[in-house]
């Protein structure tokens, strides 16, 4: 950074690399302060270079995650089934058609022979045990179904009122984290520019010494350069 440059574009400097040092560290959570650190507000055009910054580090990949950010999840790792079903929706496939081939009775031609009969015959079993079934379990659902939809209905109900309860919970835990943050920073904003101020106040009173000092010492060195030409002419 070059000595020569004006007070505004050193500020400027000093502020970006801050704020891009803060968010490029992959290695500690984010140490700031918004809200004591205004920069970006009472300095507008600085946001502008910040934003342009980060987009251009943002476009270089890292690799490399917060510590905070949770490893990835693969769903399904055992169940391939779902594991396809989930990919077929992520993909935004359409469901497969129903094969309804299996759910038909075609009888065998004229020529076939007796293993085609069996085959048929079997068929028919099969789909006659299938229709069954289904009359049982309807059956079940008309016995059991409405009590049992009011049970999970119960259970749904209070598993709701439950989490809305967390939610809030949750809600007032970050409110008062956010208060507490923000009575924090306002108190430690206050004594940083207490010290910022006196820290200023020290820098030009040292200022002040050393061109005092440096005026001193040519009025010295004008004094004795005075003695030495009346020295001379005494001689």
């Amino acid at each position: 950074m070059s000595t020569d440059a004006e007070p505004t574009e050193l500020l400027d400097s000093l502020v970006s690399l801050t704020y891009l040092h803060g968010h490029r560290d992959t290695d500690n959570a984010f140490d700031e302060k918004p809200y004591y650190d205004n920069d970006l507000d009472v300095h507008p055009h600085l946001r502008r270079k910040v934003e342009a910054e980060l987009a251009k580090h943002s476009k270089q990949p890292t690799g490399i995650l917060h510590p905070k950010v949770p490893p990835p999840i693969n769903l399904f790792e055992n169940h391939p089934l779902l594991a396809a079903e989930l990919k077929r929706v992520e993909t935004h496939q359409p469901i497969p058609p129903l094969d309804t081939v299996r759910y038909q009775l075609p009888a065998p031609g004229e020529n076939e022979q007796e293993e085609a009969w069996r085959k048929a015959v079997q068929n028919a079993k099969t789909q006659l045990e299938h229709q069954r079934i289904r009359q049982t379990n309807l059956s079940l659902l008309q016995a059991y179904g409405p009590n049992a939809w009011k049970i999970h209905n119960y259970i749904m109900e209070a598993s709701t009122t439950r989490l809305e309860k967390t939610l809030e919970q949750l809600k007032e835990k970050t409110v008062e984290v956010n208060r507490e943050r923000k009575n924090g920073q306002t108190l430690a904003g206050a004594q940083l520019t207490t010290l910022e101020t006196k820290w200023t106040e020290l820098i030009s009173n040292v200022l002040q010494i050393e061109l005092a000092n440096i005026v001193l010492e040519v009025e010295l060195a004008q004094l004795k350069n005075r003695e030495r030409e009346l020295d001379a002419i005494e001689l």
